[in-house]
This record gives structure tokens, sequence and C-alpha cells, in this order.
């Protein structure tokens, strides 16, 4: 039967939707949870329900979907959780725009109408990212899919919120909290993004009530908050104030009188000029100073942060000069009123942090709001524990202290939000026992809950209150996108009910994700593991860096530089994307990605089936399998080789360093097997009959096979593809076992002489280069091994470096006779290779011996500059130092050649001349 052939090239699109459609037809990602292998599970960072892929997604999915691949060739019980994530704040924003493109709004469709416009929406688009996903070649067990807001997992949210509050652990109060004006809902401190800009630092004069000439001066970079003041503190150690502590001063532009207190641990005496206002309803340090010393909390802004002066008691022409003004509007007329009074020592500019809501950018506001809180502290205990005794692993082990040092100061969770798209709170309040009905929000009708209700928690509506009143009202704010989130490791495996999946797949194996969601998610899921399972939620947390543009800058629209997975998927192929993102992935580095790679990886791709097709054309025909060991020399080198690709790649998964697997996997292909091993074997196939092409017939099977195995998880349709066209058992690669590396295929006599033959081929090149002798012209050359050994090894290879190298003949000598001037002499670690300079235009060779040394001087000292930086010695990773260590090495060996070699060449030319005078 003839050996079946591939198209002359390769078509990338029309392999990847075939396979992807047949491996889920067959079932292939399905996990069981009886398998009789060991656990390896993962789950997904579930993707907002309304993204699109980004290069980030596709470097996080590729890395996980290696591993996953890997660990079922492995004969692993393999489970890839796939999901989304409900996106609270971006869903019901994208479903409000189109709502706002309608005429309409969500207000006017009211509560009900508007869920059921968004699960429309859900149902319509949802699940452009999963199809994405599927393009990427993700091996998910898609029968699974889960979304934070199935039935089954808000079962989950609702048993944990309802566990949390009966322990303690959740509660409802009044307090400052991250205030969007723009998505109108709480921010818990980690969704608020920090950006430096440059604003004022404005110094207000606040009189004295008993002596008005008498003035305390006071920096602020809010002046439009200074309505909402109730104190001015000091430091009580301060020499210049602390006389003053008790009296009280004059609020510019109010008919207020505030007290003087003293603060040693809001007050910086360096800062400013060492006196600070107390705005306790608007500012988180304000706030907790208020607590400190009994003062009263006036809101003065709105929800939308615009200015509500009626509490403040300012006074009537400057309340109806700002009065329901934004605050960026507010602030420069309250500038030019307080200089008109004269209340406005100086303003200068300041450097500061100004937050941001993670959604929208808008700036974010301290407001005062009652919310629902996770008390923190209790759980963060057991999280920092089990990373610092080791049961979670954080990788690269840089980030453990990161995630250390936020943990041991984090704040209480405010984890409600008042929006409607999410896990409305499983909380109820009764009217007829607060006494009154609650008031109404005039915008949607939403209760406005009172701080002193008392919250009903359970997990369904109860028919009463514990009195036996029915008029109970549900808390309309529903719950941080990230609480159900936290909860993802169990409540997808079936969470609370006890499932065959919980007890196989809990704990998972390994997390992939992103240093930005380290604190949002990681963090949370471990604390609930630890909670409602006991147990951590996964071993290993393996930290990717960012994708970032080939100049390492942050991709955005705005600059242009944003690289599109999917098309470059389109025009390169999934498998080149992939190998580039994985080849790139060193961990502490962010991935500075550039279209180039990507396109050299794609012709990576058409090295492996030009490969593939050179194979096929030669497989018809016999194929004797015979020991390892009887097999012609280029047959085994290549099994010795590729058993060391096999334990170098399954080493490096091992360690989760997806770059050097990679490089791996590059160099034994293209280099190794491409380059030198198919090249060898060509003379044992001219005559397809022969004893040595059978069996060189069955290396190339045996190898190629084995490679596409290997290849797999990094380039799954590829491998697929060119693995069907090979002798093989099986229906799909995907369930093949992994490669394991054999004794018999070891040899470190063969690896030793192909050394010998290399060092041998690279000389003659250099040889070759230096002379200017073009490529094909036929030399002649002499080797000279400066062991018995190594004369022996080079003459039995003798045939092979003649064709390998096209040269006329090559001579192995057992010593050279160096007196000659004619030849040029090359000196390797092990060998001398010398040849003719008679043909040789020396002038230009001399020339360009100086110009190549001159620029490896420079490589030099540019390396040497670097290994003597005691900064770059303590950042750079082993590898990379290694990898300057060694270059330093081969550059300065090299210089030490081409010296040599212009030296011959020198006293060549001057013997030339000598003989060539009359």
């Amino acid at each position: 039967m003839s050996t079946p052939q591939l198209d002359k090239t390769y078509s990338p699109h029309d392999v990847e939707n075939r396979w992807y459609q047949r491996w889920i037809d067959a079932g292939l990602f399905h996990a069981d949870p009886a398998h009789a292998g060991q656990s390896y599970s993962m789950v997904i960072p579930p993707p907002n329900v309304t993204g699109s892929l980004h290069v980030g997604h596709a470097l996080n999915n590729t890395l996980q979907d290696i591993l996953v691949r890997w660990r079922r060739m492995q004969g692993r019980n393999v489970l890839w959780m796939p999901g989304t994530d409900h996106a609270g704040i971006a869903t019901q924003n994208v479903v409000e725009r189109q709502l706002q493109a309608e005429g309409s709004s969500r207000e006017a469709l009211g509560r009900e109408a508007f869920l059921t416009r968004v699960w429309e929406w859900k149902e319509k688009s949802g699940g452009t990212i999963i199809g994405q996903l599927k393009k990427l070649g993700a091996s998910c067990d898609w029968q699974r899919e889960r979304f934070t807001m199935d039935p089954g997992l808000s079962e989950a949210v609702r048993e944990v919120f309802v566990r949390l509050h009966q322990d303690g652990l959740l509660y409802r109060g009044e307090r400052l909290i991250n205030w969007c004006p723009r998505c109108l809902t709480a921010l818990s401190d980690i969704e608020v993004e920090h950006e430096e800009i440059t604003g004022k630092l404005y110094t207000i004069r606040y009189a004295l009530v008993d002596d008005p000439t008498q003035v305390l001066l006071v920096a602020t970079t809010r002046p439009e908050t200074m309505f909402g003041d109730t104190a001015v503190a000091v430091h009580p150690e301060d020499e210049r104030y602390r006389h003053l502590i008790g009296k009280q001063v004059r609020l510019p532009l109010t008919t207020r009188a505030i007290p003087i207190v003293g603060d040693s641990i809001l007050v910086d005496r360096e800062f400013g000029t060492g006196a600070v206002k107390i705005t306790p309803a608007h500012d988180f340090n304000d706030f907790e100073a208020g607590e400190r010393h009994g003062l009263k909390r006036i809101k003065i802004l709105d929800l939308h942060a615009h200015l509500r002066l009626a509490d403040s008691l300012a006074d009537p022409t400057v309340a109806e000069a700002v009065e329901n003004l934004p605050v960026a509007k507010a602030r420069p007329k309250i500038e030019q009123l307080l200089t008109d009074q004269g209340f406005l020592e100086k303003s200068e500019p300041h450097k500061m942090a100004l937050g941001k809501c993670y959604r929208c950018k808008t700036v974010v506001e301290p407001f005062l709001s009652d919310q629902w809180f996770v008390k923190i502290k209790p759980l963060a205990e057991p999280a920092i524990q089990v990373v610092e005794d080791g049961r979670v692993r954080i990788i690269p082990e840089a980030w453990k202290n990161n995630y250390l040092g936020w943990m041991r100061d984090i704040k209480d969770w405010c984890v409600s939000r008042q929006i409607w798209w999410g896990h409305q709170i499983p909380a109820w309040y009764c009217e007829t026992c607060y006494g009154t009905p609650f008031l109404r929000r005039s915008s949607d009708g939403a209760p406005l809950i009172p701080s002193d209700a008392v919250a009903i928690v359970a997990k369904t509506q109860p028919d009463t209150c514990p009195h036996g009143h029915n008029a109970l009202v549900q808390d309309p704010d529903v719950l941080d996108t990230w609480f159900s989130s936290a909860l993802w490791p169990f409540s997808t495996l079936g969470w609370p009910k006890q499932t065959p999946e919980l007890k196989a797949f809990y704990p998972t194996s390994t997390l992939v994700t992103g240093l930005d969601i380290l604190f949002f998610w990681v963090a949370r899921m471990i604390m609930m593991g630890l909670k409602f399972m006991g147990e951590v939620p996964f071993r290993d947390v393996y930290i990717h860096a960012l994708v970032r543009d080939a100049e390492g800058q942050k991709m955005s629209k705005s600059k242009g530089n944003v690289i599109d997975p999917l098309h470059v998927m389109e025009q390169y192929g999934t498998d080149a994307l992939r190998f580039t993102l994985a080849a790139m992935a060193s961990p502490g580095r962010d991935v500075k990605l550039a279209e180039e790679r990507i396109e050299g990886y794609r012709n990576f791709t058409n090295k492996i089936w030009n490969a593939a097709r050179f194979l096929l054309m030669h497989l018809d025909g016999e194929r004797v399998d015979v020991s390892p060991a009887q097999r012609s020399f280029p047959d085994r080198w290549i099994l010795s080789r590729l058993n060391v690709a096999i334990r170098t790649v399954t080493q490096e998964l091992e360690e989760y360093r997806f770059d050097r697997a990679s490089s791996a996997i590059y160099q034994f292909i293209w280099h190794e097997y491409c380059d030198k091993y198919i090249e060898m074997v060509k003379p044992a196939l001219k005559d397809p009959d022969s004893e040595q092409a059978k069996s060189t017939r069955q290396t190339l099977a045996e190898t190629y096979e084995t490679m596409m195995r290997l290849l797999h998880p990094f380039m799954p349709f590829i491998s697929e593809e060119i693995w069907q066209t090979l002798p093989h058992e099986g229906t799909s690669i995907v369930r093949k076992p992994f490669p394991t590396t054999r004794a018999d295929w070891e040899s470190q006599e063969v690896e030793q002489e192909f050394a010998l033959l290399e060092e041998c081929r690279a000389l003659m090149n250099q040889a070759r280069s230096i002379l200017g002798y073009p490529a094909g012209k036929h030399l002649h050359f002499m080797v000279h091994g400066k062991t018995d050994k190594i004369y022996s090894a080079i003459q039995k290879h003798k045939d092979l470096i003649e064709f390998m190298e096209n040269v006329d003949s090559l001579r192995v000598a057992e010593t050279f006779n160096a007196s000659n001037p004619g030849y040029l002499i090359l000196t390797g670690g092990s060998l001398q290779v010398r040849t003719s300079m008679e043909d040789a235009d020396l002038q230009k060779a001399e020339s360009n011996v100086v110009k190549q040394r001159e620029l490896l001087r420079k490589e030099v000292e540019r390396t040497q500059k670097k290994l003597d930086n005691p900064d770059f010695i303590a950042k750079a990773p082993p590898d990379v130092l290694n990898e300057h260590q060694e270059r330093l090495k081969r550059e300065s060996q090299m210089i030490q050649l081409l010296k040599d070699a212009l030296g011959q060449i020198e006293i060549f030319v001057s013997e030339r001349k000598h003989r060539e005078r009359p």
C-alpha cells in the first residue's frame, strides 16, 4: 500500500477547522470522574461574557492548553473546566448602550424587563469568546462549560453568602467606599486604578474664631470638599500648633465653625503646612480620623459626584454659584471664590495619584454609603499560611512576596454593587418591623434600605420575618462579580452538592493566570477554597507576563500597536501564534510581541511540513526494524538526540518553562532533524532496496511520528495532520502517549563522534568563509585529530563529511606540516583543518578578517560590560546569565581564531611577494 501524501503547501485554516470539529465530535476532551488515571484538573480564568479574544487571552489559554494536552497524553485524567463570567458592570454597560441607542433606558424598562433583555443579549452574543478560544485550539471539556450565573453556581453563591453571615464574617454598615459616578456602583479597592497626574496643592486660610487675626494655613488638593470639613487636625507634638488644640476656626465660604484637634496618625508635620482639614464623608483617612474624634459626617456630593451643599451651611451666594456642579467644574469656581474673599494663600503644581474606575476610567470618589462587607482578616490568615508553607506554590517565586505583602495589609472587602445584572444579595428587610415603608429611589423605584434596618439573610425568600410579618423587601444590590468568581474552582464542580466531579478533581492541579488578577481573583479563591472546602483550590499558580508590543509598550487602539490574535491566526495559522507565545513566555519578562516573530514561526510550520513531505516520498518500500545499536550512524545519532529532546521538553514543562521547552523542540526539529539528519540520510535513500534504506525508512517513520507527539501540545493542528499520514496506531494523536525516553536510544559515543564531525565541518566552513571561497567551489581539505580516538572517528566518517560539505576530497592526517605557508590552518578544541590559500583573493580576505575581528571585539566589549554590571548580575535570570557567559566565550574564541588566520594570511602574502620578486 502506498504511503499517503501531503499537499505541496500547508493550508492551516482547512486543517484547523477539520480537526477541531473531529476532536469535539469524538469527545476527546471530555473527562470522566471514574477514569483510573491520576487526575489533573485546571479551571480556565473565565473571560467576561462581553469579551473578545485579545493577545493576553491567547497567551494565557495557549499555556493552559499546552499543559492539559501534555498531561492528557501522559495518561492523566484531565479536566480543563471552561466557562465565562457574567461581568456585572461591563455587561450592564453594553446593554445600557444598546437601550440608549434605541432612545430607552434600563429605568424605563424596569428591573425585570431589563434583566430579561440582558439574558437575551447573553444568549445571542455572549458566546463569541468561546468560539474564539476553540479557534485557538483550546482543548477544554466543553460539555461542562459553566457560566457564573448558572443555576448551580447561583446556588453556591447564596450558600456561601449565608454561611459567611452565620459565621459573623459578613456585615452591612455605613462605610466610606470607592464610588464610580459613571457606573453608579461601589468598587473594591483593587478595582480602582491609580494614575499619576499633576494637579494643584491649595493652601487655604482658616481664621480662629476667638481671634480672626490669627489663621491656620491648611493645605489640600481638593478644595471643593471643604464644605464637608468637620475639623482641622494638627500634630499634638508640633510646637507651632499644639496650643491651638481645642480652639475653633471659621470654615471659609460657610457659616460654620469647626474644632482644631490633635492627631498624630493623620498629620505629617513635614507635609504642606502641618495642618490638614478633616472631611470624614469624602476621604478614607479622614473617615478613620473622624471615628477617632467622634466627628460628624457631612455628605456634599451626590451619586453623580455633583455638589449638594444643603447640609454644609455654605454661604448662600457660594452655594448658588456651585450647587449641582460636577467636581471638575466646581473646583475652579471655588478657587476663584477663595481668591476673591481672601482665603486662598497660594496654589502650586503638585503630583498626585488619581483613582479611576477600572471599567470606564471615570474618576472615583470616596463616598459614604451603606454596603455589605466581608470581614477579611480571618479568611486571609490561613490563605497566607498555605503560601508560606508551600501548600500553594506561586511561580515564579518572585511574585510570592507581592501576594504576602498585599494579604497582610488587606482591608475588608466591599461586596455589594449598585447595579441590576448579577447575583442579587439574598437579604430581606421587613417594612412592618421597621415601622414605616421604605423610601423608593425616584430614578428606578429601588428601595432605599435604612442603615438601621435588620437584614434577614437566607438562601431563598422567607414567607415572613421572624415576627410573622410578610412585608418583605429584598436588598436591591447585587454581589461583586469577583464574589462568584472566587468560588469557581469548586462551584463549577457542583458544590454545594457532593458530586463525583468534586471528589475526583478538587483540589485542582494548576492555575495559569496573569499578575493583574493575583489579588482580584487568585487570593480570593484561596480564601474561599480553604473556608468552604477545607483545602487549597490549586497546588501551583503559574503567573505569566503581560504581552506588549515589540518596543515593550502597552498595546492600545489609540497607539495603533494592537496585535489582533484572530487576524494573525488567519494570516499565519494558529500553530504559529501558539508557538510564538510559548517560545516567548519567559518567567518575569513581558512578552514583546511582533508580527515578524509570528511570521518566523509560520516558516517553522512550513519547515515541518516540507520535511514531512520529503519523508513521505521515501517511505514507500520495506521497513526493517532493527535495534538502535545496529542502525547507521545518522540513525543512531538522531535517536539519541530525540531522546535528549524528549527529556528536556518534559523537564522544562514540569518547571513551567514553556520558553525553554519550545526552544528545545525548535532546535531539534529545525537544526538537528531537518538541517542535519535529513541531509545525512539522503545517500542511504538513493538505493531504495538496500538494507540501509530499509532501516533508514524505519528510523524516519519512527522518529517523525514520535516528534509529532512531542510537538502536539504546542502545535496541535499540524502535528495531527502529519501524524495521520505516518504509520501509526489509533484514531487521533490527542490521546496517544507523550514520548518518554528510551535507554536503548541513548548513545554518548555516537553523540561525541557527531560533535567531532560538527567541529570539523564548522572549521571547514570558517576556512571557506575567511578565504572568500563560494559555497559551490570544490575544495581539498586535510584534517588532523589531536588524539588517536579523534583521528579514528574522523576517518570512519570521512565520506559523510565529504558529502555534507561538498568537498572534492578530505584527507585525514596524523600530522600536519605547519611550515608550509600556502595553507590556512584553523585549530579547534579537538582537531585542526587545513586548506590551500593559493586560489584566494588574499587582499580581500585580509580586509574581511580585520572587519570581522573588529565587529566581534565590539560585541565582546558590550557583553563584558553587561557582565561587569552588578545590577544586571543581580536581576538577570540564571539562563540569561549563562547565555551571556557562553556568548562571551564563543566570541573570544572566534577572535583568537581570526587573529591566527590573519597572521597566516600575512605570512603567505609576504612569502608570495618574495617569490614574485625578479
